[in-house]
């Protein structure tokens, strides 16, 4: 695989997180260092998802159109220079045209699984999206940490060697957060050089072909109407409401997760981070290592269908534990079902739909995906202050057990045959 578009395809993925990684626990104290209330701040972590909810279903389609490289190349680009203004920030306004750059260009996610989609077969996909999964599990891993290590090196060392140099340039950036901006522009950096040297997984006849079909096609452009008619359709439809019911509970998880830590535990930042860590993980392992046998042993309507149960039970056993140790345990299971989902709800949307309208399709379902990041925050962690700490893992199961009994009827009970691409209308 070292010498495979494949591989460069995960390197791209794997950097692209890694790089947004770097901010994920930095973003709140750069923001307030600037005057952000806890509004304002809401505000600007949503951006980037809101920013995400209008650039992913493009970018898709995009590259159905133009084809897979092109759009990668704009979309690190994009990342690399909203990095870089980051780095020269110096203000709130500049964070905000920092976030939503990067979510406009840097949802390119959807067009990777497509690159995967062009280069593997219907027999070994699941395992190609699955290491998707793993350079995406790994970058939210490795990148906040390597983040956390250098803001302290440019709170430490560089802004103090800066003070000295005399330097008013240099001593005109806040190094706590530009040294770790310009590390991960560094590494974006990498990721345009390398998506330069991508082969195009579409030939020009290909693309020609798919431009003419998606002239006529619903979910051309993404529009409410089109979105409507997308989820009529008798195989995409379920699928993509449960990926957005799913990822609605999910992203409450995630999202609360801190502030229920501090609430229930009197956690730490530290001790939350080794917590989510331990959770990123479980999941890597799941769709690195495991989903293979799985799909070997078990269909993808079930393993979706499973998913969903175990997710319900994990986040009921998240509102109901009583100890750090029982939450680790309760975990497992929230872990191992987010792993198992983000992989086969994308192999079972590419193998729904027809190959020409893959990347509008999954780039329809990672909009569907940043829109409970945009909401889903916000009433989890109002949960937790209203109801208390157990609230949004008890609405989040409460969800997810309605989600799988719609799975069962509207998913499982309807794919005694195989799943084959639907007949097209629109």
């Amino acid at each position: 695989m070292r010498n495979s578009p494949l591989f460069t395809v995960f390197m791209v993925t794997f950097i692209g997180l890694m790089s947004f990684g770097f901010f994920v626990p930095l973003l709140p104290f750069y923001a307030i260092d600037y005057g952000a209330n806890e509004f304002v701040l809401g505000l600007l972590i949503a951006s980037y998802a809101a920013a995400q909810l209008v650039g992913a279903p493009i970018l898709g389609r995009l590259s159905d159109r133009y084809g897979r490289r092109p759009v990668l190349l704009i979309s690190t680009a994009g990342t690399l220079f909203s990095l870089l203004l980051l780095a020269f920030a110096n203000s709130l306004w500049m964070l905000f045209v920092s976030r939503l750059l990067d979510g406009l260009t840097g949802g390119n996610i959807s067009v990777a699984q497509a690159y995967v989609t062009d280069v593997t077969t219907e027999e070994n996909r699941a395992k190609g999206l699955g290491l998707l999964g793993v350079a995406f599990g790994l970058g939210f891993i490795i990148g906040p940490a390597m983040g956390g290590l250098l803001s302290g090196l440019g709170a430490d060392v560089i802004a103090p060697a800066a003070l000295e140099s005399g330097s008013a340039f240099l001593q005109g950036f806040n190094w706590t957060y530009a040294l770790p901006a310009f590390g991960a522009a560094l590494i974006a950096l990498i990721n345009v050089i390398q998506v330069v040297y991508l082969p195009e997984s579409l030939t020009p006849e290909r693309r020609a072909e798919i431009a003419r079909q998606n002239a006529s096609r619903t979910g051309a452009s993404f529009t409410l109407s089109a979105l409507r008619e997308t989820l009529a359709r008798p195989r995409v439809g379920p699928l993509l409401n449960m990926r957005f019911f799913y990822s609605f509970s999910f992203s409450m998880f995630q999202s609360a997760f801190p502030l229920y830590a501090s609430v229930q535990f009197g956690l730490g930042p530290t001790e939350t981070a080794f917590i989510l860590t331990y959770v990123g993980i479980l999941a890597v392992f799941v769709q690195g290592f495991a989903i293979g046998k799985l799909t070997q042993r078990f269909s993808e309507p079930l393993l979706l269908y499973w998913s969903s149960v175990g997710m319900a039970a994990g986040l009921l056993g998240w509102a109901l534990a009583p100890s750090v140790p029982l939450l680790l345990v309760v975990l497992i299971p929230i872990s191992i079902a987010g792993g198992v989902f983000n992989t086969m709800i994308n192999s079972a949307l590419t193998k729904a739909s027809s190959a020409d309208e893959a990347g509008g399709i999954l780039g329809i379902s990672a909009a569907l995906e940043s829109a409970t990041r945009v909401t889903g925050p916000a009433i989890g962690n109002s949960a937790i202050g209203s109801l208390g700490a157990w609230s949004p893992g008890v609405l989040g199961a409460i969800l997810t057990v309605l989600t799988s009994i719609y799975v069962w009827n509207q998913i499982v009970l309807k794919s005694k045959q195989k799943l084959r691409p639907e007949p097209e209308s629109a």
